[in-house]
């Protein structure tokens, strides 16, 4: 889809059902291409009116200056992947969330989003985009777990493709963004867990 289909929300649209919606959980790229499909059409139809949205509503108010967004030859954005920034920018899309979607005292995200987007989707470790670390249990057919061994129990995250992570922990009221490149299975996730405990003891330490 990503690679060989010009249209990839149409090919999505086109993938067959195979269960009753909200009655099982599989993680799909293809509903993030729908979404995406749906947000063009609101915005005005055209890859140029979806960059000016996001500069607008999400990339400014954030001070997201290093964004680049990749779009089908339809001019819908590839919403599952290819957006990339500086692990600064991302720092601060962690901080929206840390933040409750509000920056400046501006209300970016609806009220409520985050709380939605960070909790359990059915029984399993993924939330609304991020996924979660409310469940020990083990992702169906991928063998690793949901959550973020060593990391606070109120913590979500992003996870990119080779090991790319925004991280969010309230709690600490602390966001992490790692970019390395790791080959092992789940991204890794083992050793980021790690790096957010470490980083937790880091900053007790200072604190004192």
């Amino acid at each position: 889809m990503w690679f060989l289909e010009p249209d990839v929300a149409q090919f999505a649209a086109h993938r067959s059902i195979e269960a009753v919606p909200g009655s099982t959980w599989n993680y799909s790229n293809a509903s993030y291409e729908i979404l995406s499909r749906i947000v063009r059409d609101t915005v005005g139809g055209h890859s140029e009116d979806v960059l000016q949205f996001a500069q607008r509503e999400l990339f400014a108010p954030l001070g997201m200056h290093s964004v680049t967004l990749e779009f089908d030859v339809t001019g819908t954005p590839m919403g599952s992947k290819f957006m990339f920034a500086s692990a600064r920018d991302w720092a601060r899309f962690g901080l929206l969330y840390l933040g409750d979607g509000v920056v400046g005292g501006h209300r970016i995200l609806p009220e409520g989003w985050v709380h939605y987007s960070s909790s359990q989707t059915l029984t399993t470790g993924y939330g609304a985009g991020f996924w979660t670390n409310l469940s020990n249990a083990e992702i169906p057919a991928l063998g690793i777990a949901w959550g973020m061994p060593g990391a606070p129990r109120d913590t979500y995250f992003a996870r990119g493709y080779l090991g790319q992570y925004v991280v969010v922990v309230p709690s600490k009221q602390l966001v992490i963004a790692r970019f390395g490149l790791s080959h092992s299975r789940g991204g890794d996730v083992e050793s980021v867990g790690r790096l957010v405990a470490d980083t937790i003891a880091a900053l007790g330490k200072a604190s004192r």
